[in-house]
């Protein structure tokens, strides 16, 4: 099975029990923080979608509280009950020995970890400071009311969610206008949802994408397929899709820095792409724009719209570039039309329906294509 095989897969079966693991969550955090020190101090973070048995986004916050100098932590857990694959995991002992513990409850309803103070003897704040506070009423679904309410309580919503549900749950955070970190598959750039988002600058990528990202534990009964699965020295089951990103709105410096470019005369006399060098760019049947297959093959010299492929948005840079609309066949239906006007969108050539709305070459359709004009 292919790497890119196997979210869709995840989706399509609703398996989403996928854990980040904890360098790359930890690798991503210093990205935000080596920015702006204190981005997360005196604020309230919330962790839906996440079994602090398992979560390492709990784990991370929880250790770093005080370095980050948090104000709260809340995570909520799904009840294993409501999960696809029932794994054996770990009751957690906080759960256990706590006076509220309920054998009736603690498999059909979510739960909430709280993290504000220490907890503990030590002095600091560390894994053992979290507490389990209560049961929900209901299995911990992101969409219920009492999880929205501890959504409108926080500054920032930081998790790894359901594959299944991504659309739905980047709906729910813009519906109440919180910063957020969260992982998604690199095809949802050409989210109709989300591209938007990325144009108008209300969203960017984070700093990993693809390899960046180097796996997600995942439960027993998940099947591991390919050289991509494996199991790590815990005997703990990993899968590597080499097909995410990290999808924010909290400011970091890598999308400040400008791509290294080269002329469109170097580009043709130098570049390492066999369809750019002693070629140069072909322009698309039904855009006013040439079509740049590789990002690092952008003409730094070309003032014109520019077709670039979607992991371009790993090297936006806003000073640099203007996102000016995109080619993926569902954007004429769904932008405005001062983005048509600007690259001059050609009509009477998409009498195709099933080219309609990409950009297409030579007659041959392009992949989804991002439209950019230098600034």
């Amino acid at each position: 099975m292919a790497r890119s095989e196997t979210l869709r897969n995840a989706k399509a079966q609703q398996n989403d029990e996928f854990y980040t693991l904890y360098s790359d969550i930890e690798k991503e955090m210093n990205a935000y923080v080596d920015y702006n020190p204190n981005v997360f101090r005196g604020k309230t973070i919330l962790c839906p979608c996440n079994d602090p048995n398992w979560s390492n986004f709990t784990k991370y916050f929880t250790l770093n509280f005080e370095k980050l100098g948090l104000k709260k932590l809340i995570s909520t857990s799904y009840a294993l009950d409501s999960k696809p694959l029932k794994s054996p995991l770990q009751w957690s002992m906080c759960e256990i020995n706590d006076a509220k513990y309920d054998e009736t409850k603690t498999s059909t309803c979510g739960k909430v970890f709280i993290l504000e103070n220490d907890k503990n003897s030590s002095g600091k704040i560390d894994s053992d400071g979290s507490k389990w506070e209560y049961y929900l009423e209901g299995d911990g679904d992101f969409r219920s009311e009492e999880v929205k309410k501890l959504r409108d309580e926080a500054d920032f919503i930081i998790t790894n969610p359901p594959f299944s549900l991504f659309r739905e749950f980047v709906s729910w955070i813009v519906e109440a206008d919180k910063k957020f970190l969260i992982i998604g598959n690199i095809n949802c750039i050409a989210y109709k949802e989300i591209f938007p988002m990325l144009m108008n600058n209300k969203a960017w990528l984070g700093t990993g994408i693809g390899r960046w990202i180097s796996g997600f534990l995942v439960p027993d009964g998940y099947e591991l397929y390919g050289t991509e699965a494996r199991l790590d020295e815990n005997g703990r089951r990993i899968v590597a899709t080499n097909s995410c990103l990290w999808l924010t709105n909290i400011d970091h410096g890598k999308r400040h820095q400008p791509l290294s470019l080269m002329t469109t005369d170097d580009n043709i006399r130098y570049s390492k792409h066999k369809e750019i060098k002693g070629i140069g760019y072909k322009r698309y049947d039904n855009y006013n724009a040439i079509d740049v297959p590789y990002s690092d093959a952008i003409p730094s010299d070309y003032d014109g719209i520019m077709g670039v492929p979607l992991t371009f948005m790993d090297k936006y840079c806003p000073e640099q570039f203007k996102i000016v609309g995109a080619a993926m066949g569902w954007t004429h239906s769904v932008m405005s039309e001062d983005w048509k006007e600007s690259v001059g969108y050609i009509d009477d050539v998409r009498s195709n329906a099933g080219t309609r709305g990409y950009g297409i070459v030579e007659g041959v359709q392009k992949y989804h294509r991002i439209l950019i004009k230098r600034i």
